[in-house]
């Protein structure tokens, strides 16, 4: 194989996409450096931003997904995504790929639908448990699918399926002897317990009312908390509870060190997307997952499953969370043992070298 190949990957919409395309880019160029790399988005999403910062060159598409409450909104679908396919054929054409990574999100589709239109081959990267319809149908001409969990026959050819895992950003999972330095950071005691809640960057509605509605028994548990509240909801939370509400609680909007908040607790409270499952793999702390109900074909509920099924994490479901969450995770942070085997368990499913192994499918795969 000659040396600097074109390689175009697709997709975004949220970080669980974009982060892991970033780390399939980082890992091309690192196997060969002469490797050309262009990304295509959605217009106005938040890879227009991720992708130019990460030192990739990026071009937007106008492209939707199906807007649920809003049948107006999608009138305009079939013609955005007609527009974009005929705009990935004229990015096609002009770029002159090698191969085509789909990622998932809106852009994905159009792109990976165009590269088969013009016999390019191309890799889909399926981060869920549960494979949305558009990878379902894309999946029956790529060449390899990567897959993060086991079963995925039930969507895709069982001859093209690899398990990956999914790539994470590896700075955020590096918590190695970084405790004390985690515990300095958010001002925490070394002799008390610490509980991590992360809803993403714009945050988790029940999550943090779920927090809202047991702060008086954590408080009377006598445990520390690092709350990260999201963009959306942080300022609603200070107004009430004041910058300085009680000093074993530390109200964050966004955790830059998102390694140190790892590193610090001893029980997790999260979401169940695909990437931040991935870096819970690697960071193996016990986990309590509240799946978001509101995502396409409900696929977080699914992954979460994935987990119980291996006894590597504990489930809530979002409709329960405010009465059950906080008094399951005190629960949890006063049984030692238990804690102990979900870090085991949850340990075993990582795959720290998925952005690798991806990576070196591709160029076989242009091979």
């Amino acid at each position: 194989m000659k040396s600097g190949k074109k390689i175009i990957i697709s997709g975004g919409g949220t970080g669980g996409h974009i982060f892991p395309a970033i780390a399939i880019a980082n890992a091309l160029k690192s196997l060969d450096p002469k490797t050309e790399i262009l990304f295509v988005g959605a217009s106005g999403r938040m890879e227009m931003e991720k992708v130019p910062a990460a030192g990739y060159k990026i071009i937007g598409l106008e492209i939707q997904g199906i807007q649920r409450k809003s049948i107006l909104k999608n009138l305009m679908f079939p013609v955005k995504l007609l527009l974009s396919v005929r705009k990935s054929l004229e990015i096609i054409k002009e770029f002159k790929p090698d191969a085509v990574v789909g990622v998932g999100g809106y852009a994905s589709g159009p792109l990976l639908y165009a590269a088969s239109l013009k016999g390019i081959p191309y890799l889909i990267q399926e981060q869920n448990s549960y494979a949305g319809i558009t990878n379902k149908w894309l999946g029956k001409k790529a060449r390899k699918i990567c897959v993060a969990f086991d079963g995925m026959e039930k969507f895709f050819p069982f001859d093209r399926i690899i398990k990956t895992g999914n790539p994470i950003r590896k700075e955020s999972v590096n918590i190695a002897g970084k405790q004390m330095q985690a515990l300095e950071l958010f001002k925490l005691s070394a002799f008390k317990k610490t509980i991590l809640i992360t809803g993403g960057s714009l945050g988790a509605r029940t999550l943090n009312n779920s927090i809202m509605a047991g702060l008086d028994k954590l408080i009377a548990a006598d445990v520390q908390v690092i709350w990260q509240t999201g963009k959306f909801y942080y300022k609603g939370i200070i107004e009430k509870l004041g910058e300085d509400y009680n000093p074993n609680v530390r109200i964050m909007e966004f955790l830059n060190r998102m390694d140190l908040a790892y590193a610090a607790a001893d029980v997790i409270i999260s979401r169940a997307g695909a990437g931040t499952i991935a870096e819970l793999y690697m960071v193996k702390k016990p986990v309590i997952l509240v799946p978001s109900p509101n995502v396409a074909e409900d696929h977080q509920t699914k992954n979460a499953l994935a987990l119980v099924e291996a006894h590597a994490a504990f489930f809530i479901a979002d409709r329960d969370a405010e009465v059950n969450l906080v008094d399951k995770t005190i629960a949890l942070l006063n049984d030692k043992e238990l804690q102990r085997k979900m870090s085991d368990n949850i340990g075993k499913m990582a795959m720290p070298n998925a952005d690798d192994v991806i990576a070196k499918e591709v160029f076989k795969m242009i091979k």
